[in-house]
């Protein structure tokens, strides 16, 4: 398992995604970093981290949240949770609870697992955990199981027209 795998380069035809035609079209330099994927996984991002040798921390996952009847995209690391009252303040509002998977799946036009804050279907308000701007790079779905970007901090941010925030709890409540 903490083996590395391959990892394929951008844009690589067979790891074509809307986050990866995204990427091209705004000549984002990017990588692509395929694995399989194992359906047991208890954590998609913490599997990608392991997989792919990368500190959990560098790793972040796509949450959609529902903010006073907003749908708002949350991208936070894997190792800890989203903190919804403080996703809620960040774009100014009073109340965040998480979306429906469904609701979050037709909006964003990617699969549970696999969602991506890049190339979704419709764009909606996004908000980068502060903690990212630590890295040089971070990784982040790249729209399927499997299949994760990864691309500089400054770059997610232009292209989803993130803001950044604390929006994490530590790694105790990474269920969220």
């Amino acid at each position: 398992m903490g083996k590395k795998k391959r990892a394929d380069t951008a844009p690589a035809t067979s790891a074509s995604t809307p986050a990866t035609v995204a990427l091209a079209a705004a000549g984002v330099p990017f990588t692509g970093h395929a694995y399989r994927h194992d359906p047991a996984a208890a954590s998609y991002g913490m599997e990608a981290a392991d997989v792919l040798g990368v500190a959990p921390e560098r790793v972040f996952k796509t949450l959609m949240a529902d903010v006073d009847g907003t749908l708002t995209v949350a991208v936070v690391p894997v190792n800890g949770s989203l903190d919804l009252k403080a996703l809620a303040h960040a774009v100014g509002r009073k109340k965040a609870a998480m979306a429906d998977p469904a609701v979050a799946q037709r909006r964003t036009g990617y699969v549970l697992g696999g969602i991506s804050p890049l190339g979704q279907r419709q764009h909606s308000p996004t908000v980068l955990d502060e903690s990212a701007l630590q890295f040089e790079t971070i990784y982040v779905s790249g729209g399927r199981r499997g299949f994760d970007v990864e691309l500089a901090p400054a770059d997610l941010i232009a292209l989803t027209r993130a803001a950044t925030a604390p929006l994490g709890h530590p790694a105790q409540r990474a269920g969220t």
